[in-house]
This record gives structure tokens, C-alpha cells and sequence, in this order.
């Protein structure tokens, strides 16, 4: 409220527009305007408030809002906003992976640990899943399905690791073999560009 105190001395009409960070979710964002309420208007028995017609737009205000001075230091006013496709679009593409990204190689290090850890994994799910289809041949189907509520399928995690196992070390494989075929060749180009400089000389 501070900045905004500043903001409305420099130019009286100035209105403060917050986006809540927290609150905020993909697809849903929390935006406010507000604009502060002079004590000294209050005192003289003024209405501090410059608004144009609301209906529609009023909300009720929460404990929380009040709390911090709501009616009281500041008033809200009504604000939404609004995308069109093409603005949709370039969101929806601001973070998306570039086709670049899958050359790209691993820290060695770090993906034998990744490796050693999804394997430490699987071993316990492998254990799980032969628990599980021990407890099948034992029970009938409505006593497994009462007895699996709330349980994770071992048998669905399993197969979500292999898959992203294979397909990690496949992309770091072939990033890899990119990597030094590149480097040959430009090793090539370096002799043989060294070689000819060194036939000019002679």
C-alpha cells in the first residue's frame, strides 16, 4: 500500500493491479485492483471512492481481505481479462520443449545416479508386484478388491519406470554418438584445412 500511496501522489488516478503468485494456478489467475482510501476525505464526511457503475462486478469480500484493510485503507474495484487465439497460442508455446533439447546430453554423473535410483525402484516395485499376484492366487476377486483400495498398482509403476528408462537412455545413447560423429568430423575438417595451409607454405 506503501507503493501505491507514492503512485497516487504522482498522479491522482492511479490504480493498483496485483497478481496473487500463490493463488494463481495454470488456467486460473487471481487478479485484483484496489485503490487506496484517503482519511482526511473520510474525516470530512466525503465518499473517497471514484467508481463508475459496478453491478455485475461485485463480490463479496473475504475475511482474509478485511483483515488486511478492506473498506477501510483501500477499496476494490472490478477487473477481469481476456485472451484471444493467438495469444493462447504463444502461452501455450512459451515453455513447450524444443526439438534442439533432445540432442542435448545428460551429465554422465548425474544420469548414472538417475539410473541407479529408478533401478533401486524397480526392484522394490518388482517385490511388490510378486506380493500382489501371491495375494491373487490367495484371494477371491472382491476380497482383492477390498483389500487394494487406496493401494498403489506396482504393476503400472513398473511399467511408467521402464518406459522412462529406455527411452532416456536411448536419447542419451544416440546424443552421444551425435556428439562424437560431429566431433570426428570436425576434427577432419581441422586436419585436412591444416594440411592444406601447410602444402601453401611449402
Amino acid at each position: 500500500m506503501g507503493t501505491q500511496h507514492s503512485f497516487e501522489m504522482l498522479h491522482p488516478r492511479a490504480v493498483a493491479v496485483v497478481v496473487d503468485p500463490i493463488q494463481s494456478v495454470k488456467g486460473k489467475v487471481v487478479i485484483d485492483a484496489f485503490r487506496l482510501i484517503n482519511p482526511q476525505m473520510v474525516m470530512l464526511g466525503k465518499e473517497p471512492r471514484q467508481t463508475t457503475s459496478n453491478i455485475g462486478y461485485l463480490e463479496k469480500p473475504s475475511i482474509t481481505a478485511l483483515v488486511h484493510g478492506l473498506n477501510r485503507s483501500y477499496y476494490k474495484l472490478g477487473i477481469n481479462y481476456r485472451k484471444n487465439e493467438l495469444e493462447q497460442k504463444m502461452l501455450l508455446n512459451l515453455h513447450k520443449a524444443k526439438w534442439s533439447e533432445g540432442l542435448l546430453t545428460k551429465d554422465y554423473e548425474k544420469h548414472t545416479k538417475e539410473n541407479e535410483k529408478t533401478l533401486e525402484k524397480m526392484v522394490r516395485l518388482t517385490e511388490e508386484y510378486n506380493n500382489w499376484i501371491q495375494d491373487e492366487m490367495k484371494k477371491t476377486r472382491k476380497e482383492m478388491a477390498v483389500s487394494t483400495v487406496g493401494k498403489i498398482n506396482p504393476a503400472n509403476h513398473l511399467n511408467i519406470h521402464i518406459e522412462e528408462t529406455l527411452s532416456n537412455n536411448i536419447q542419451q545413447t544416440l546424443s552421444t554418438m551425435l556428439d562424437s560423429l560431429l566431433f570426428q568430423v570436425a576434427q577432419n575438417k581441422y586436419l585436412l584445412s591444416c594440411t592444406f595451409v601447410y602444402s601453401k607454405k611449402k
